[in-house]
């Protein structure tokens, strides 16, 4: 007698999130996202179903295979895994949880999703990200791209969040997590605070010269 796993019927899709490197086509004509572990050889779109990573005809998910998308519930346990090394330069992913799935304590495994949103950190210098660009790294026939500020950028391939998520479609939203805002050309606020210092220091030996000097001239 074989046991069966419950069955729900949500009458939405359930939310989960995950982390996973941004991806753009060799031909600059799609984009897409790659896993951080199991399936990081299977780039997948933003609407996309799972396909068994060791090649095998079933269908994701088996119960006796580990194959289908994986995502965890909570997204501050998704966030904590951008805190690794290996981690650092992926994006933090909201989902749709579609299709047949089987539910985990701490997350799901699944056959489709859509990808909502996706968040992307800071650049390497800590500036917010102003695009998402050639990380130096990929699979074959796609670019991985990680987040870069506008000074950052240089040379390389790069799209902008908004032409990221233009490319992706299904109504993807491409969002800055984090990072502090860069400085205009010139002075930042710390150098002005030196050289307001600095002037205010000369001003001061400047009255005391000037001081002894009136004290001089009263004695004569």
């Amino acid at each position: 007698m074989r046991l069966r796993l419950p069955e729900e019927r949500p009458t939405e899709p359930p939310t989960g999130y995950k982390i996973a490197h941004p991806v753009l086509s060799q031909d600059g004509t799609r984009v897409g996202f790659t896993g951080v572990s199991l399936g990081g050889a299977l780039p997948y779109g933003v609407l996309d179903e799972a396909r068994c990573v060791y090649g095998l005809r079933h269908r994701a998910p088996h119960r006796r295979c580990d194959c289908g998308f994986h995502c965890v519930h909570d997204r501050v346990e998704a966030e904590a895994l951008l805190c690794t090394a290996e981690h650092r330069a992926a994006v933090l992913l909201e989902v749709s949880v579609l299709g047949a799935y089987i539910r985990f304590e701490r997350g799901f495994r699944y056959a489709r999703q859509r990808v909502r949103t996706a968040t992307v950190g800071p650049c390497g210098c800590g500036a917010v990200a102003a695009a998402l660009a050639d990380a130096g790294w990929g699979r074959p026939g796609w670019r991985a791209l990680t987040a870069a500020c506008a000074g950052c950028v240089r040379g390389r391939t790069s799209l902008s969040p908004a032409a990221f998520a233009r490319l992706a479609g299904e109504g993807l939203r491409v969002r800055a997590g984090g990072g502090v805002a860069e400085q205009p050309a010139g002075l930042g606020v710390s150098e002005l605070v030196a050289e307001a210092a600095l002037l205010q220091a000369r001003l001061d030996w400047f009255q005391t010269q000037l001081a002894q000097l009136d004290e001089r001239g009263s004695q004569g």
